[in-house]
């Protein structure tokens, strides 16, 4: 064998004995659901993209739900540009709702809507997105809240709540009515969490209250309130952490581990970023085949701040409040797009 050919065939035998790695999936304001054997993730984006995967672990591109824009969205936010955030995922009765906000950045010219689904396979001969359009909607100058960030949870009497906020006034907690696209009457309003914000902040700026992202997890006899604190998108600047607040109701109040009341400022960091990892948040959380799990984005700085998907396992204490390790941000590194 020539020099050349021993070479070449030593080069592949290094190749073939290297692992490759592919891509960590880049995501903004994960969620997750399960169906059959797959679980899917949507994230905030072009149209919301999703991803299909067997072992939450190697994630398969699916597309987009939206092929254009919702028909409602620049009536709510004459700005919107077709990037639609922060989806929810929620199944009741046989259907799917997927919740997603329309905003314009900054502004809470803002509106939450909601689009249905038999199934979330989309090679099902009966997978069909129908969107039913806006939920609820913030003005500038008339409401002191934003519509976007939405979860939906049932009550355990099955009354669905939504809970939704970012910045201005905190935190809010609607009740829907029976079909899970409108809000209920009468209305009934709650605010949930909120952070200091000064009197004199004009009310169509979002001010200082950093707040935002709320996910409600039953567990036991427990309501936990997870949300953001601080600034989310800022590269090496970005602070945001995972707080937590508990109820005996879904309705509040939420108190943290020293008992202060998370709409008067009250909350329990559960994770927040790390040197490697930044902007640890929008965080939703999970019980799949007995185990609990906490999704979230990360700021990877090795990678000049590129969002990252991370599913951490969830654990509690002696005293019943959640536990995420953040040395599993460094373990979770085999999420990738196949």
């Amino acid at each position: 064998m020539s020099l050349l050919s021993r070479l070449s065939a030593g080069a592949l035998a290094l190749a073939v004995a290297l692992p490759t790695f592919a891509a960590q999936v880049s995501v903004h304001d994960p969620v997750m659901a399960e169906e059959g054997i797959k679980y899917y993730l949507f994230s905030t984006g072009p149209g919301i993209t999703f991803y299909s995967s067997t072992d939450m672990k190697s994630w398969k591109p699916e597309g987009r739900v939206f092929a254009g824009e919702p028909s409602w969205a620049k009536k709510a936010a004459p700005t919107f540009n077709d990037h639609i955030w922060a989806p929810d995922i929620y199944h009741h009765q046989g259907k799917y709702y997927l919740y997603y906000s329309v905003s314009g950045f900054g502004k809470n010219t803002s509106g939450i809507g909601v689009t249905t689904n038999a199934t979330l396979d989309p090679r099902a001969p009966n997978y069909k997105w129908e969107d039913q359009g806006m939920v609820l909607q913030s003005v500038p100058g008339r409401d002191l809240w934003n519509a976007i960030d939405s979860h939906v949870i049932d009550d355990e009497k099955g009354t669905p709540w939504m809970s939704f906020g970012s910045f201005w006034g905190g935190l809010k907690l609607v009740k829907l009515d029976a079909s899970r696209t409108r809000l209920a009457e009468p209305q009934e309003w709650h605010t949930i969490a909120r952070r200091d914000r000064p009197a004199y902040v004009p009310d169509e700026e979002a001010g200082p209250a950093q707040i935002e992202a709320p996910f409600i997890m039953k567990k036991n006899d427990w309501y936990y309130l997870f949300a953001s604190w601080d600034l989310c998108c800022k590269a090496k600047d970005s602070t945001y952490k995972v707080v937590v607040g508990r109820a005996k109701s879904v309705t509040g109040p939420y108190l943290d581990r020293n008992g202060m009341d998370m709409a008067k400022g009250g909350g329990s960091l559960v994770i927040q970023g790390t040197d490697a990892w930044r902007a640890l948040g929008h965080n939703s959380a999970y019980t799949f085949d007995g185990k609990d799990y906490m999704v979230l984005h990360a700021y990877e700085t090795a990678d000049k701040y590129k969002q990252k998907l991370k599913v951490l396992d969830m654990k509690w204490d002696k005293d019943g409040w959640p536990l995420v390790d953040a040395a599993d941000l460094n373990r979770y590194q085999s999420t990738h797009v196949r």
